[in-house]
């Protein structure tokens, strides 16, 4: 039995704070028997290597634990930039992606300084600058999702972020044109690859003639480290040296460094899970467009995002909807994103292992045979 709280709170936060929406995640189960198709999550475990580098760093007692880690995660700093063929004054590492995103954000936002993005995007953008109580520009997209290179290069935003592929569509932008942006845009260019591993191409070639370029990259999507936390950025010297004034000295913990090495260290291991993810989702396209005739963006992620047709060939916000309870209804999670007209008729379903996607079609078989069944 918890203590009551008795008498009035007279403390008040910063007036924009009461106004804010905090960032929702996907759902995330605590019972067992789901399939969990959400998040984008990888299907299978991580390198038996981040065991192993983990376990060394608990040898005997522990006592590494009582230490403070390597403030500036130099080790993996150093990792990186050999992965990616730069400096090592040209990465640094946080606390998950997020926490890059966030640094980034701090540099930037706040006062009448705009911060521009795409919509759809990544929904936790918005968030960050409202934090900092910013003025946050949106350019939308069309149905097609083509790059609007021409408004994105006329923003006044200080900061502008580019998820690539994009969020929750699954989209790749071409280098030509981000490099177009890049050209004309005058502020700092933030290409989220968070999804980059399961893609054909990525922006890492731009840093070298663009110093207003920032790539960020994750580790819990291709390396299967999401409970890990750790994520870094690739940018100018300069930027990076903006980004280590204001994170905190200790962002990332020991065991989280630790993990991320070890996965780092076994390319040959994620090159085969992150292949059999992408082969999953190619047939899983190829099903969907074709044999199920659902419209379906083409997928250089692990996810894919496609508008469900009902047994009378119908689409839109309530056919997504229903999809949505009834695969819930049958423990399978995805993500639906109803808040607005371009997205609210689409799921987007993370890839999972072949055996995951087989229930979840025969699932999506069953629904469309109900709904057939109802209006016989």
């Amino acid at each position: 039995m918890g203590m009551p709280v008795s008498g009035k709170l007279t403390a008040k936060p910063l007036p924009h704070i009461p106004a804010l929406k905090a960032y929702t995640p996907g759902i995330q189960p605590t019972d067992k028997g789901w399939i969990k198709l959400n998040t984008n999550e990888l299907p299978y475990p991580p390198s038996p290597k981040v065991a192993e580098a983990i376990l060394n760093e608990l040898a005997g007692t522990g006592e590494s634990l009582r230490l403070y880690p390597n403030p500036t995660s130099a080790p993996l700093r150093q990792t990186i930039a050999k992965l990616h063929g730069l400096t090592e004054q040209q990465v640094c590492i946080g606390n998950g992606s997020d926490d890059i995103l966030n640094l980034i954000i701090r540099c930037s936002a706040g006062g009448t300084s705009e911060t521009g993005m795409t919509f759809p995007s990544y929904s936790l953008y918005p968030v960050l600058v409202g934090i900092q109580n910013g003025v946050t520009v949106s350019i939308p997209f069309d149905r097609s999702m083509r790059l609007p290179v021409e408004k994105i290069v006329a923003s006044k935003a200080s900061v502008f972020f580019l998820t690539s592929p994009n969020a929750p569509t699954g989209v790749a932008f071409s280098n030509t044109d981000i490099e177009t942006i890049l050209k004309g845009y005058q502020g700092l260019l933030v290409v989220d690859e968070a999804y980059a591993p399961f893609a054909s191409h990525d922006a890492v070639s731009l840093l070298a003639h663009y110093p207003n370029l920032v790539i960020v990259r994750t580790l819990s999507k291709a390396y299967a480290l999401a409970g890990i936390r750790v994520g870094y950025c690739l940018a100018n010297p300069e930027v990076i040296g903006w980004l280590d004034r204001v994170r905190d000295s200790y962002n990332v913990n020991r065991l989280s460094q630790a993990a991320a090495m070890g996965a780092l260290l076994d390319p040959l291991y994620y090159n085969t899970v992150v292949n059999k993810v992408k082969a999953t989702r190619d047939t899983q396209y190829k099903l969907w467009t074709e044999k199920r005739g659902w419209f379906t963006y083409r997928s250089e992620a692990n996810f894919l995002f496609t508008e469900p047709k009902n047994a009378q060939l119908q689409t839109g916000p309530e056919v997504a909807k229903q999809v949505y309870d009834f695969l819930v209804s049958h423990k399978i999670l995805v993500r639906l994103f109803a808040s607005h007209a371009l997205t609210a008729s689409f799921i987007r379903i993370s890839i999972g292992t072949d055996a995951e996607m087989a229930a979840l079609n025969e699932t999506l078989d069953a629904w469309l045979k109900a709904k057939s069944a109802l209006n016989a």
